[in-house]
């Protein structure tokens, strides 16, 4: 997976087959990048939402999941976040 992976908003999805539910592409990247290459620096306060950095270019990215009314929280999404609006919800790094 290269760096470029970084450039945009990763939102995944659920794909339902043969009445099974599965992780689309878009999940599995976002559990590549964070087992490989995102580190993370802190939590909400809900316990839910995480925040990561990429060491590269010290960007922050947010962990969220947009369909939370969904038994397991749903499918994730990986978010970019000025170090701003990271500040404001995770306090300062």
């Amino acid at each position: 997976m290269s760096s470029d992976t970084m450039d945009k908003n990763l939102i995944g999805k659920w794909v339902y087959e043969n009445g099974l539910v599965r992780k689309d592409e878009v999940c599995e990247q976002i559990e590549w990048l964070l087992q490989n290459q995102l580190t993370q620096v802190g939590t909400d306060s809900s316990g839910w939402d995480t925040l990561y950095v990429n060491p590269s270019d010290h960007s922050f990215w947010e962990l969220i999941y947009p369909q939370s009314e969904n038994h397991t929280g749903g499918p994730p999404a990986l978010i970019r976040i000025s170090k701003e609006e990271s500040a404001k919800k995770y306090g300062e790094f």
